[in-house]
């Protein structure tokens, strides 16, 4: 129980964003330093160490949430979050500046991204993931990252091409500062701030959502969704700063991927969910946003400012009838 109204509600989650998206960077950083140390591409690093750290955030919320026998703002979170990742956040990145991608990631990391979403579909199709279910999915996630890496050492896939680059999204935050085991100390610190930020932001969410009557599944695919997502939405900006393109759209790739297998997975091994039959609708639309996504990649291999806006307006459209 979280006490207080709706504005020290508001407050506490938007400080749980602020914490979610500081300990989700000191996550990345430092991993990305120390995937680095073991001579991983930068572009599976995009895909993976940059991805599991980005989503963080959407990992702490739904355990928590499963814990707590909220079902609906544990998958409402992953699903909305995808969905954000992918219109939003692309969206806006590709506003600001026309996105080209790596074949690779076009066509296999695509691909994955459609498998993943229509195997996640699958499992919620009848409003409940067991553990066996979320056993299978997180297999299905270890599988993906295994054969990702795994093809990184033995071709050196995105190395040279749209890299992170020696500029990478690691500089700006704690590229300057280092001492003695620097990485494993920031890795527990954003570790710490992550999941206590997750505990609060479900408390808030849940209780926010009961005192205006709005249902937490709309609450868990708006605002927790968006606030889960900054991490990945500063890592994008930064990339695009930095010229890396391909790492602006291979985190929000592989961010979903995670969040639709992994997270769902973990959650649901941690405690079965169940979720109402809102979720079908929110699925249906998160398959109809990846279509189209992957659609207009794989036709030019580009995202264009037009596209951009296109999938940026249509996600404030999704939260404008969901919040009315």
């Amino acid at each position: 129980m979280l006490r207080g109204g709706p504005v020290v509600q508001i407050g506490v989650i938007f400080v749980s964003v602020l914490g979610l998206w500081v300990g989700a960077r000191l996550l990345v950083d430092a991993a990305v330093r120390s995937a680095r140390r073991f001579g991983l591409s930068e572009l599976t690093i995009g895909l993976t160490i940059v991805a599991i750290g980005t989503s963080t955030p959407e990992l702490s919320v739904a355990v928590d949430a499963a814990y707590k026998g909220l079902g609906d703002i544990a998958v409402a979170n992953v699903l909305g979050s995808n969905i954000y990742n992918l219109a939003f956040v692309l969206g806006a990145i590709s506003l600001l500046r026309v996105i080209p991608v790596a074949e690779s990631l076009v066509y296999r990391d695509g691909l994955a991204l459609l498998a993943s979403t229509l195997l996640g579909g699958l499992v919620l199709f009848d409003l409940r993931v067991t553990r066996l279910e979320g056993a299978l999915l997180v297999g299905a996630f270890v599988a993906y990252t295994a054969y990702l890496l795994r093809g990184s050492q033995s071709d050196g896939d995105g190395a040279t091409d749209q890299s992170l680059g020696d500029g990478g999204v690691t500089r700006p935050i704690t590229e300057r500062i280092d001492f003695p085991g620097r990485d494993a100390v920031f890795l527990l610190a954003g570790l710490g701030l992550v999941l206590v930020s997750g505990d609060y932001m479900v408390l808030a969410a849940s209780e926010l959502a009961r005192g205006a009557g709005v249902s937490e599944w709309v609450i868990g695919g708006t605002i927790v969704a968006a606030g889960t997502s900054t991490p990945e939405f500063a890592v994008s900006l930064v990339a695009l700063r930095q010229r890396s393109l391909g790492v602006s759209v291979g985190n929000v790739v592989g961010s979903n991927i995670l969040n639709i297998t992994g997270i769902v997975g973990v959650a649901a091994v941690a405690s079965p969910l169940a979720v109402s039959g809102s979720a079908l609708g929110t699925f249906a639309w998160l398959v109809a946003v990846t279509l189209l996504i992957v659609g207009a990649l794989w036709t030019g291999r580009v995202l264009s400012r037009l596209e951009g806006a296109f999938f940026a307006t249509s996600e404030v459209t999704r939260w404008i009838l969901g919040l009315i």
